[in-house]
């Protein structure tokens, strides 16, 4: 039952990354999801400083109230401070990420707060914090049930601004000249992004996120061109990724998110090679000449 649950976590936290993914890298923005899961630090002390408690909740908000932050920040420093989106996303992240290592440092004498239990979670650890009823019914891993309500609302931001979401990541000019809001989207798409990696990246591990994010949506762009194509196979990427790497894992007896994340790795690798439109080896002997 545990592999069940193991594997149905990663599943989830897949499906919420790949389906966002798939804008970022069309916004060429994939590594947002790495600032965002380092520059969360701060909120998560704040958080207990403020409630005194490490309670998942009091922290996801906290986390979450600066991921919006981090990203209001970036485009703040790209449109007015006129630097490159990557120089605003490193400038941003790291000094975030500092603020939280030193507000650690000044109270790791007077709190039980350590950055690395706050920041990287543990996906093997997941069956093991069970919803408990006061009846004594245990409903499964929390986790489960907080992953799969962000996956719910994930999917239902997607459907509602297919749309709106489509135009600004291919054509954001475009888009501005029919009237859709480019800001209000790309606050809503950032936002949703934060969600995700925060509720994720307690449980599964901050490398994971970033790999679910990252990974899955770039494989699934170099086999198609159809961008709902490219959803579905993304999402099918890295629930892939996730039987193959607890099974890897198991085998091996490692990390099951490393085992993840290599597995993710391989997708792509084996599609820059074998891509039927963009794999290296498939476009090398399409374009060999003809021997004599």
């Amino acid at each position: 039952m545990n592999a069940f649950w193991i594997i149905l976590t990663g599943s989830l936290v897949a499906t919420c990354c790949s389906l966002l993914g798939c804008y970022l890298i069309l916004r060429r923005m994939a590594m947002i999801g790495d600032a965002i899961s380092h520059a969360v630090l701060p909120g998560i002390v704040i958080a207990f400083l403020l409630t005194g408690s490490r309670d998942s909740v009091p922290m996801i908000i906290g986390a979450g109230l600066l991921g919006v932050l981090t990203t209001f920040l970036i485009e703040f420093f790209h449109k007015y401070a006129r630097v490159q989106s990557d120089a605003a996303i490193g400038v941003t992240f790291t000094w975030l990420f500092a603020i939280g290592i030193i507000l650690i440092s000044v109270f790791a004498g007077q709190v039980d707060l350590d950055q690395d239990c706050v920041l990287y979670g543990e996906i093997a650890y997941v069956p093991l914090d069970l919803w408990i009823t006061e009846g004594g019914l245990s409903l499964g891993p929390r986790t489960v049930w907080t992953i799969g309500f962000v996956t719910i609302l994930i999917i239902a931001f997607i459907l509602f601004g297919y749309k709106e979401l489509f135009l600004t990541a291919f054509d954001s000019g475009y888009a501005a000249a029919i009237g859709v809001s480019t800001s209000l989207w790309y606050y809503l798409l950032m936002t949703a992004v934060s969600l995700t990696t925060v509720a994720s990246f307690e449980s599964v591990g901050a490398i994971l996120v970033v790999a679910l994010l990252v990974a899955p949506p770039a494989t699934a762009y170099l086999l198609t061109d159809n961008f709902k194509t490219m959803l579905v196979l993304s999402v099918a990427l890295g629930i892939i990724a996730s039987f193959a790497g607890y099974y890897l894992a198991v085998w091996m007896d490692g990390s099951i998110a490393g085992a993840i994340a290599t597995i993710t790795g391989v997708e792509f690798l084996l599609a820059f090679l074998f891509s039927p439109s963009r794999g290296i080896l498939i476009n090398r002997k399409l374009v060999q000449p003809v021997q004599h």
